[in-house]
Order: C-alpha cells, then sequence, then structure tokens
C-alpha cells in the first residue's frame, strides 16, 4: 500500500530579472537575425542580461530576499538551501555557498545541483525529501542563471533564445502560501546528451587555445531534435504524473511549462488536447532563463490567478542531460 507523503507546501515565492532589457531589435544590431525571424521561431520579444559585474548569484540573492519576503519568514528560519543552475559563479565551491554567505544567513546545508531547464524541479523534490526525513522545517530553493556568459553572441542561433533571471520558493511544513506539493516525477537519460551542451571547459575536454577558437565554451544546440525530445518527454512525464493521481490534463486549472519556446508549448497543448490559454506563458519577456524558469513563471502564476481551494497546477520541465520532471501542486 502506497503510504502518502507528509504534507509539504510553498510557503513563498520571489523572482528577479536583470535591469538591463534587450529586444530582438538590439540583436539585430549585432547578429544577423531579425524581429520577425526570432518571433515566429521561438515567440521571445525580449529578454533581461545582466550586468558585467552581476554573478549568478547575485540574480539568486534577490529572488531569495523577495521569497522569505513573501513567506512571511526571517533569514533565521532557514535552515536548508539549494541552488539549481549550470552557470555557478565558478566550477567550486557551489553558488549555494556564496549565496548562503551573500544573504547572511546561519550556518547551514547549502549545495548546487545541475540539471539545466528542469533543475528547479530537481531541487523542489530534493528539499521535500529533505524536509519529511530530517530537522529541516523552511528550505529555500533558487533557481538562477546568467546564461549570456555562456553563449555565442555571434550565433544567431542561439544568443536570441537565452536570457538572465532567477525563481525562488520557500518549501514548508506550515502553510500559508496555499500551495501544498502533492507529488514529483523525475527523471534523465544522457544518451542523448550531445544535442544540448558545452563541448569544452570540463575534464573530458580542458579548454585550450584551440577549444577557444573553436567557440568551444559556449552552448551549442541541436534545435530540431531538442524540440522533439522536448515535447515527447514533457508529454510523457507529465501524463503519468497525472494518471498516478487518476488526473487528466483537463483537471488543471493551469500548467507552468518550461518557457524554452512558444512552438514547444502550443505542441504541448495539441498533444494535451487543451487550449493554449490554459498555460502560463511568459518567454515573451524573459527568452529560456533555464533554471530560472519554472520558479519565474511559478512567482508570477501565483499573483495572476483568482485562485480557489482544489486548483490543481502542473509545472512541467525539460533540460539539457537529457533531463525531465513534473510536479503536481494543489491550491488547499
Amino acid at each position: 500500500m502506497e503510504t502518502r507523503r507528509p504534507s509539504l507546501f510553498i510557503q513563498g515565492t520571489g523572482s528577479y530579472v536583470p535591469e538591463r532589457l534587450v529586444t530582438n531589435e538590439d540583436l539585430a544590431q549585432i547578429v544577423d537575425t531579425s524581429d520577425e525571424w526570432i518571433r515566429t521561431r521561438s515567440g521571445i520579444t525580449e529578454r533581461r542580461i545582466a550586468a558585467p559585474g552581476e554573478a549568478t548569484s547575485d540574480l539568486a540573492v534577490q529572488a531569495a530576499l523577495r521569497a522569505i519576503t513573501d513567506a512571511g519568514l526571517t533569514k533565521e528560519d532557514i535552515d536548508l538551501l539549494i541552488v539549481a543552475t549550470v552557470t555557478p559563479d565558478q566550477p567550486f565551491p557551489a553558488t549555494a555557498c556564496l549565496v548562503q554567505t551573500k544573504l547572511g544567513l546561519q550556518p547551514i546545508a547549502a549545495f548546487d545541483i545541475s540539471a539545466a531547464c528542469t533543475g528547479f524541479l530537481y531541487i523542489l523534490e530534493t528539499a521535500a525529501a529533505l524536509l519529511e526525513r530530517g530537522p529541516y522545517r523552511h528550505a529555500l530553493i533558487i533557481g538562477a542563471e546568467k546564461f549570456s556568459a555562456i553563449v555565442d553572441w555571434q550565433d544567431r542561433t542561439t544568443c536570441v533564445l537565452f536570457g538572465d533571471g532567477a525563481g525562488a520558493a520557500i518549501i514548508s511544513r506550515e502553510n500559508k502560501s496555499g500551495f501544498e506539493i502533492i507529488d514529483t516525477l523525475i527523471g534523465a537519460d544522457g544518451a542523448n546528451a550531445d544535442i544540448l551542451c558545452i563541448p569544452a571547459g570540463g575534464t573530458a575536454c580542458p579548454s585550450s587555445p584551440q577549444t577557444l577558437e573553436a567557440h568551444l565554451q559556449y552552448v551549442k544546440m541541436n534545435g530540431r531534435e531538442v524540440f522533439k525530445q522536448a515535447v515527447r518527454v514533457m508529454g510523457q512525464v507529465a501524463q503519468t504524473l497525472l494518471a498516478r493521481h487518476g488526473l487528466t490534463p483537463a483537471d488543471i486549472k493551469v500548467i507552468i511549462p518550461h518557457q524554452a519556446n512558444v512552438r514547444i508549448i502550443e505542441a504541448l497543448a495539441k498533444g494535451f488536447d487543451l487550449p493554449l490559454d490554459r498555460f502560463f506563458i511568459n518567454l515573451h519577456h524573459y527568452g529560456n532563463t533555464s533554471a530560472a524558469s519554472i520558479p519565474l513563471a511559478l512567482d508570477e502564476a501565483r499573483k495572476a490567478y483568482d485562485w480557489q481551494k482544489g486548483d490543481y497546477v502542473l509545472l512541467v520541465a525539460f533540460g539539457a542531460g537529457l533531463t525531465w520532471g513534473s510536479t503536481l501542486l494543489k491550491y488547499i
């Protein structure tokens, strides 16, 4: 007999994007592209780009402060910190450790998880598991990315798609916000890892003058394959999670998908036989912010809808790895 998880809640959320706004027209001045080309292929019209001295940890701190305030907590209440990012401030130590000291938190467990665009769902599930079995009461989880530091600004197929930002949430045993975490399903398959990756800079292919000249320190993507895999796997993981709870997509008030490409979301809506207005979409303003995408959208969606008791929310994401995940929330 399946044992139901102890009740855990999203007690507060917060998000932050840098001040600098870069439009499609701005990008057309530095790379061979146009507003029409970008919009028709992705749905993106603008994105936020961090200042040169603004690191991923700085973005994370701003989102975290807003989430702590939104939860009605103090910094002293936080006893677990997890950051999801593929753009850490440096290879080590973990960006979470840098966020911890910048926030002025007490000495607590702090670490990073790298799962690309699915990262926030990975850290949500990790925090939930630790809250269930450990002494922790309030976990601060943050998805934060400075993708502008790892895209090739001469490659129009990638640089137009990404943006910088951060989103955070407080996972707690106490309920003050209304959203209970019902279940999460995550997975990965490395067989197609090469369709979205940074080829050089690690131990398999250390940086060298040759790799730098070939721009292998930047994101490389097979867009067509990523699209196919994203639509297939996001649909599968979402349907599997819903079936575990006797639900269908029609039972969900709002679906919050990873904000990568509006065409992926349109294909997902078609597969679910739902109108597009059942999906929360903000990618036109921010582009693909990777691990920050889901928490940034969740923060905005919490404030945008008139939530009623019993409303379901479904989070679903896909990222490099290849990773995937889905989380079911319920307003109680």
